[in-house]
């Protein structure tokens, strides 16, 4: 919730000569000056009111503006508690008595003829004295001027049905001469007749706006209750298909094992054939070696011939090896699977959102056509998009796992302030003195150096990089509703329930979101990563680096989807990088 902000924090006074700093917070030139001449020995210089250091003095920004419209509060800190009004007098939105000298009490009653109010105290003479038995007192009306003819200064007491207003009794002579009138009394009457058919329809609509109400009701309860048996059931399909798949690896795991026993047996038994042909042939060998040696030439004769027939009578098996046996068409043939199950269920379950987007769960009809209010829509791409992504067991740790989900994003002119000049493509945002010529928007912001980017992002995981420099900036992200005008926190990113920010400065960050204010003690970083978990309700900026270091993370439950958006201060920059 955001205040005007007329008063100076530091004095307690109206601003004197508005100036901002880069955080946002707004002082008396004159104030923050005598406040950081004190702080100069120290060489760090604070702001008075949100505490965010600076290693160097930054220059105030003189608030000019061409509309006439208030400063706004940006502090976080609420107001002083007003004193316990005395409920005996008159407020700004009590009728005063008339008769009361100096401070004035409320007033009980109205006379209609006297045209005065009147405290209890006052009011007694009308009780009291026979003169003002006449009197008509009504409860206590502000505006008592109304009751008299500003023509004739008589009180109205009659009504002109030919003109539709009250009239005195001169007016009738010749203003309202031969017109159409009757008593106020009796106008009243006939009036009261209609209010009362007037207010019959209306508590008849009621009637029907709460039969519609229930009836509304009893059917969210409905889709609650529906939507819980589908995801329940979902599960449960979900769980069996596992199983399937993990009875298919068991039985591929079957095949692959028998297949690789029985090559190995018939292997081992090739083997033992060839070592035992081995062991024969190394024997006779032993056997012609010996024989070549002996000196009896018919011993030599003799078993020449005997042991040349037994090895020319014996004919060798060959053992043949398949060079290109494998398993490899094994897992070819897995991998294919894969791909078909991911693309079929890619495929149906883009069918399944789409089915469900054109269900409507409920309709506001008018005179003019009906709108249709949607259950939560199904961004078809962003399912896509989320689906060709493995899932993740845990957050991400180095920048290659983050790069997985690298988007491309790009500032959106239409919301841009006027003096924040795009460049590269609409990727880097600078606050310069000039206005830009941009086009007139009721998206744009009009008071706070502020940017959004074009993409909405809703469902999966996101993630992004910025270069920043300079004195002071704001990263973070927005629904779409966020205020476009003012200096107020409504308006600006992390100050309300819609926004979340990291502020940077040369010295120090700090994280907000509404009235919560988180000071990090981080290195300082020229380049920020941000990764939006959105199903995970997580929001969380990294130092990039050889290691990525957090420098905080915010957890939310998203509504709607969000939008990157950028706070730029005087002389600084962000950049939004190519991944």
């Amino acid at each position: 919730m955001s205040y005007d902000q007329d008063i100076c924090y530091l004095c307690k006074e109206d601003l004197r000569d508005p100036v901002s700093i880069p955080c946002g917070h707004i002082f008396c030139a004159i104030c923050l000056k005598t406040y950081w001449d004190h702080a100069d020995h120290t060489g760090q210089f604070l702001c008075p009111q949100c505490r965010v250091s600076y290693n160097k003095r930054p220059a105030p920004r003189r608030l000019m503006s061409s509309r006439n419209s208030s400063v706004q509060k940006l502090s976080e800190s609420s107001p002083p508690t007003p004193p316990s009004p005395d409920y005996n007098y008159a407020g700004p939105r009590d009728v005063a008595c008339d008769i009361c000298i100096g401070k004035k009490l409320k007033a009980v009653k109205s006379c209609l003829m006297c045209l005065a109010s009147y405290c209890e105290k006052h009011l007694k003479p009308h009780y009291e004295s026979a003169t003002f038995k006449r009197h008509k007192l009504v409860d206590e009306i502000g505006h008592l001027d109304r009751q008299i003819c500003p023509q004739h200064q008589k009180g109205l007491e009659l009504y002109c049905r030919t003109d539709q207003m009250c009239i005195c009794v001169l007016c009738t002579v010749k203003e309202h001469k031969g017109h159409d009138m009757v008593s106020a009394e009796q106008e009243r009457s006939e009036m009261q007749q209609r209010l009362g058919a007037t207010q019959a329809e209306i508590q008849e609509k009621i009637h029907d706006r709460v039969k519609q109400m229930e009836e509304l009701k009893q059917a969210v309860d409905a889709l609650k209750s529906s939507a819980h048996r589908a995801l329940q059931e979902s599960e449960k399909l979900f769980g069996d298909m596992l199983r399937t798949i993990e009875m298919m690896q068991q039985e591929m795991a079957k095949l692959i094992s028998s297949n690789k026993r029985a090559a190995l047996n018939t292997a081992e038994g090739h083997m033992e054939r060839l070592g035992q042909e081995i062991a024969d042939l190394k024997k006779r060998d032993n056997e012609l070696t010996q024989l070549s040696r002996t000196e009896d030439h018919i011993h030599f004769i003799q078993s020449y011939h005997m042991l040349i027939a037994q090895t020319d009578a014996e004919e060798l098996p060959t053992v043949s090896v398949n060079p290109y046996f494998s398993f490899g068409s094994v897992t070819k043939a897995v991998s294919e699977l894969k791909q078909h199950l991911n693309e079929y269920g890619n495929e149906e379950l883009v069918k399944v959102a789409t089915t469900v987007n054109k269900m409507t769960f409920c309709q506001l009809e008018d005179k003019k056509g009906k709108k249709s209010i949607k259950a939560d829509e199904v961004d078809v791409y962003k399912t896509q998009r989320s689906l060709s992504h493995a899932p993740r067991s845990q957050t991400p740790r180095t920048r290659d796992e983050f790069l997985q989900y690298a988007c491309q994003i790009t500032l959106d002119p239409n919301t841009a302030y006027r003096q924040l000049y795009l460049s590269r493509g609409n990727r880097k945002a600078a606050l310069k003195r000039d206005p830009q010529s941009y086009n007139d928007s009721t998206q744009r912001f009009d008071c706070l150096p502020q940017v959004l980017c074009k993409e909405a992002l809703t469902g999966g995981a996101y993630y992004w990089e910025v270069e920043w420099s300079g004195e002071g900036v704001s990263i973070g992200i927005t629904y779409k509703g966020i205020k476009r005008t003012g200096y107020g926190d409504s308006s600006r990113i992390g100050y309300n329930r819609k926004s979340w920010g990291l502020f940077c400065s040369d010295s120090s960050y700090s994280a907000r979101h509404m009235k919560d204010q988180v000071d990090v003690n981080a290195p300082y970083s020229s380049r920020i990563g941000v990764f939006l978990d959105y199903d995970a309700g997580t929001l969380s900026f990294y130092s990039v680096a050889e290691t990525m270091t957090l420098i905080h993370q915010f957890k939310a439950s998203f509504s709607e989807p969000v939008y990157p958006g950028f706070w730029v201060w005087y002389e600084s920059a962000i950049c939004i990088c190519q991944l």
